[in-house]
């Protein structure tokens, strides 16, 4: 099969291990962005579509314009796919979203970023490097109150980390995520106020779908303690339009710890957000190890195969499929 995979902007899956499961077939990997009629011209040889997370939108326009389309493989959750077009076009979805595996990159990436933002480390290590010694003085976690706003695989990662630390563990979330918090022997405050206002590090985790856009208000944020940190590997959305550069320009929270951004990548090293004092960046690589992404195209490459063999795995608009006779 001739297939496609978008959005390898680190040039990293022809080195994994799992992308040997993908000898016999016609690959062509794309290192940088696309869109519109660009995308729609570097794809029009496709038969099968290799997405890397939720880079690229798959869209009803897109598919109109790729008539050779047979499969778009992917893994996790699909927000960015539009289920329905690739089901009136013909074209199978396949996805693999394990309901019992967290991922244990996102979670270690979070605690380097609670670390980093508590001990100021990017400031001390700009400081060596400057021949200037020490910047200033950091924080320690022991004692201190980390709130984890969702309860799923990831925060409950985090809440094991926090604990090895010394930390006090509290838990926000929707009412059923909050039950479940409950049932697990967390704390979980009285309030959103009590939440947001009772922590000094704020974690999010949530999924980003039209229920929790926007659900961390510049209320919420101004709600917090002084010297606060909020921490963000999630999705930048879950957070208010503007509320956090707002919030960080007037002191709640005193910093941000970011993996993610409302519009990725971001290039322009003068956005507000990227380049102000008190926030620290990185890539959206929560999920960028070589263990996690052979994990995860490891079963892509396994959906191609299988239906390349007549056998498709992981469907998600199953009506769609019929074997070849």
């Amino acid at each position: 099969m001739k297939v496609h995979i978008l959005d390898d902007w680190q040039g990293s899956l022809r080195g994994l291990p799992a992308f040997r499961r993908l000898a016999g077939h016609e690959v062509t990997v794309w290192t940088d962005a696309a869109s519109g009629a660009a995308l729609a011209e570097r794809l029009a040889g496709a038969e099968a579509l290799v997405l890397f997370r939720e880079r690229t939108a798959i869209t009803a326009d897109l598919l109109a314009q790729l008539p050779g389309l047979r499969l778009i493989s992917g893994r996790g959750a699909y927000p960015h796919v539009d289920v329905a077009a690739c089901t009136a076009r013909g074209v199978l979805f396949c996805s693999n979203k394990p309901a019992d595996l967290p991922s244990h990159a996102a979670a270690e990436l979070t605690w380097a970023l609670v670390l980093a933002a508590m001990r100021n480390l990017p400031a001390e290590m700009a400081s060596a490097k400057a021949g200037l010694w020490q910047a200033g003085l950091g924080r320690s976690l022991k004692g201190r109150v980390i709130g984890l706003y969702g309860y799923g695989k990831i925060a409950r990662l985090v809440a094991g980390y926090a604990r090895a630390f010394g930390m006090q563990v509290v838990v926000w979330g929707s009412e059923a995520g909050r039950a479940r918090a409950t049932a697990a022997g967390e704390v979980v405050p009285e309030s959103r106020a009590a939440f947001f206002g009772g922590a000094d590090i704020i974690s999010l985790h949530l999924r980003l779908t039209p229920e929790t856009k926007g659900a961390v208000t510049a209320a919420d944020l101004a709600a917090m303690r002084a010297g606060a940190v909020l921490v963000n590997t999630a999705r930048a959305g879950l957070i208010a339009p503007g509320a956090l550069l707002a919030g960080l320009n007037a002191g709640r929270p005193q910093f941000a710890a970011l993996d993610v951004f409302d519009s990725e990548p971001v290039t322009d090293a003068r956005d507000p957000l990227l380049s102000h004092p008190r926030v620290i960046a990185t890539p959206h690589i929560g999920f960028v190890t070589e263990d996690e992404l052979d994990l995860q195209f490891g079963d892509i490459f396994d959906q191609i195969n299988a239906y390349a063999a007549g056998a498709p795995i992981h469907m998600i608009n199953p009506q769609v499929w019929s074997a070849p006779a």
